[in-house]
């Protein structure tokens, strides 16, 4: 069973008894107005397996929960305040038998109904069962590796749709924290262009070590950066993205930031965008992923939402740039001093078609590609136009000054602009 309890303005101390539900897996009080000694039995032993972020006048003696340590010498209350204490305890509870009351009849009912395999349905996944869905973590199953773990391509035997098991890397230096990081963005946010989690394995292998995955929806069309750097299959033919892909891929990747940046509370910032971390299913709809450096920005850290997020600003306009030019910003060509932004904003708009990637020119007309590349955009002035203006947006996104690059929420709306430019020359 899971709790979701969060910003329902709860108050009063958390009760004891939660520690007794044995079925309760998940246990979300977050951004509410609790406070006191958290408990330490049962589910609150588990740190990932509640969620308290938020509720400032909580205290722990559970190192892994990172409270404030409980003060045992706590001077008595006055009588109001333990009034208020009672009453908030006594709501708290009352919402928390509600929900379990909800979630009974709900499983009693679906038990008289034939329950249909679906991924969505799968919670639970053993070590064997990865094994077994992996081919024992063949290399012919295996997707991509990282700094912080491998994925590999898998299916389980009750289901027929392919999924990706990203099996973390514990022997290396910040991986379990990646791991946590992982959990909890992937927990707390829901968005189309966000890689669903379906569940997370924490068990031991057969060898007795420790053994963590997840288990993510499989991107059948691979990440951005093997589409803008294709090898060559097996007939010797490469795949490209036309520059209306491109701008598809742009407008899914700003809605997801804006998601992140602007809609959930707390914000979340990426912290690791790049085209590796940027995956498409199989119509081309572009999912971030990877969200091991993920930040929760909560205020009580001293974090700055507006601050924070520029990073992940500045990378989305070094996508941008590099999915018009299709040079990494590591290319060799940027030495002494030489970036990819500075290299672009050298040298548009004169010399653009020098800079286009070849592979865009063959999806755009031959008349578009004579136009004129000195007019300003606007909005009717054909395809360089669009080009010219999604140039532009990378370049003010990877300004060096941080509070100089705009809001996420404005760049999805501008790209959104020239989608709908391009469209019209269609």
């Amino acid at each position: 069973m899971e709790m979701d309890l969060s910003q329902n303005n709860l108050s009063g101390e958390i009760p004891e008894f939660f520690g007794s539900f044995s079925s309760m897996k998940l246990l979300n009080v977050s951004f509410n107005n609790l406070e006191g000694p958290v408990p330490i039995g049962g589910i609150f032993q588990n740190a990932q397996e509640v969620c308290i972020q938020g509720n400032l006048k909580l205290c722990s003696t559970i190192p892994l929960l990172q409270l404030p340590l409980c003060n045992p010498n706590t001077s008595k209350h006055s009588d109001t305040s333990n009034i208020l204490k009672i009453i908030g305890l006594a709501a708290l509870s009352l919402a928390v038998l509600s929900c379990f009351v909800f979630v009974l009849f709900k499983s009693r009912n679906k038990i008289k109904q034939p329950i249909l395999p679906s991924i969505k349905d799968l919670k639970n996944f053993s070590y064997s069962d990865l094994v077994k869905a992996t081919n024992s973590f063949s290399l012919a199953n295996l997707v991509g590796s990282g700094k912080y773990g491998s994925v590999y391509r898998g299916r389980f035997l009750c289901e027929e749709h392919t999924v990706a098991i990203k099996v973390f890397k514990l022997d290396q230096l910040g991986a379990p924290e990646s791991f946590l990081a992982e959990c909890e963005a992937l927990r707390n946010t829901r968005h189309r262009n966000l890689v669903k989690v379906i569940t997370a394995c924490s068990t031991f292998d057969s060898a007795g070590h420790e053994f963590k995955a997840l288990i993510l929806e499989y991107m059948p069309n691979g990440s951005l950066e093997s589409c803008l750097y294709p090898k060559p299959n097996k007939y010797g033919l490469e795949t490209t993205l036309s520059f209306g892909s491109r701008i598809e891929i742009a407008i899914n990747i700003a809605s997801a930031l804006d998601y992140l940046h602007n809609h959930c509370v707390p914000p979340v910032v990426h912290c690791d965008l790049k085209p590796s971390n940027v995956l498409l299913d199989d119509v081309m709809v572009a999912h971030l992923a990877d969200f091991g450096l993920a930040k929760f920005l909560i205020h009580k850290y001293g974090f700055g939402s507006k601050l924070s997020t520029e990073g992940d600003v500045y990378s989305y306009g070094i996508i941008i740039l590099e999915m018009l030019t299709g040079k990494r910003p590591t290319d060799e060509m940027f030495i002494n001093g030489l970036n990819l932004h500075k290299f672009v904003e050298k040298s548009i708009p004169q010399k653009m078609d020098e800079i286009l990637d070849p592979c865009i020119v063959p999806s755009l007309g031959e008349a578009d590609m004579d136009d004129n590349l000195h007019h300003e955009y606007d909005g009717t002035s054909g395809v360089k136009s669009c080009i010219l203006h999604l140039f532009k947006l990378g370049l003010s996104c990877s300004v060096e000054i941080p509070k100089d690059r705009p809001n996420m929420h404005d760049v999805y709306a501008e790209v959104i602009t020239i989608k709908e430019a391009f469209q019209q020359l269609s």
